[in-house]
């Protein structure tokens, strides 16, 4: 079967979300810097990397097909976290977010030709109480390091969330409302499930 899109993203957990909607994607590389300007919103920063990271995939695309890329933040008081530099960086991430509401927003961006369409998703989390002894073994694990703000909700860092205001795919990586919304609009619909009974 012919594949439908790129996935401009390393992303694991990107790539199987595209899978369970049934969407056939090949990966292809969208590495961009990813560094925030001094002052610079969230949403504007996820947006301008998500579009960067799109550009640079269909600059690499030898299919005439769209090319999917994201970009998902953690922010606090308006300030982006990014990934932690180190252990230690990831359990000051931790301890700042404890017993607060952060953000996380992921920009989806879509390229095809000359098109351009891009969607933005805001999810509220709140966190509890977490003890630094809790954080530091998180830390360790090594789980959090390539994740923004330290912590991948689908992991042991649930266990932190007090609540979710918005979407929970969108925390993991890609707000799958939205990103089906948008391939939807260059064509490229969730296959319909089958029946096996």
């Amino acid at each position: 079967m012919s594949v439908q899109l790129y996935l401009a993203s390393r992303s694991p957990r990107r790539a199987a979300f595209l899978a369970a909607l049934g969407l056939r994607h090949a990966l292809i590389d969208g590495d961009v810097p990813e560094v925030p300007r001094p002052g610079q919103s969230p949403q504007d920063y996820a947006l301008e990397t998500a579009i960067a990271k799109a550009r640079a995939g269909a600059a690499n695309a030898t299919l005439d097909i769209p090319v999917l890329a994201a970009d998902t933040d953690v922010a606090i008081d308006g300030v982006i976290l990014g990934k932690p530099r180190d252990a230690d960086d990831a359990v000051a991430m931790l301890l700042k977010l404890a017993n607060r509401a952060h953000q996380v927003v992921s920009a989806v961006a879509v390229i095809h030709g000359a098109r351009l369409e891009t969607v933005v998703a805001t999810t509220e989390v709140v966190f509890g109480d977490i003890d630094p002894d809790d954080a530091r073994r998180y830390a360790d694990s090594g789980e959090p390091l390539d994740k923004a703000g330290a912590y991948g909700i689908q992991g042991y860092a649930a266990r932190w969330v007090r609540a979710v205001h918005g979407s929970y795919t969108n925390i993991v990586g890609l707000p799958l409302y939205e990103t089906a919304e948008l391939l939807a609009r260059f064509g490229i619909h969730a296959s319909r499930l089958t029946s096996h009974a």
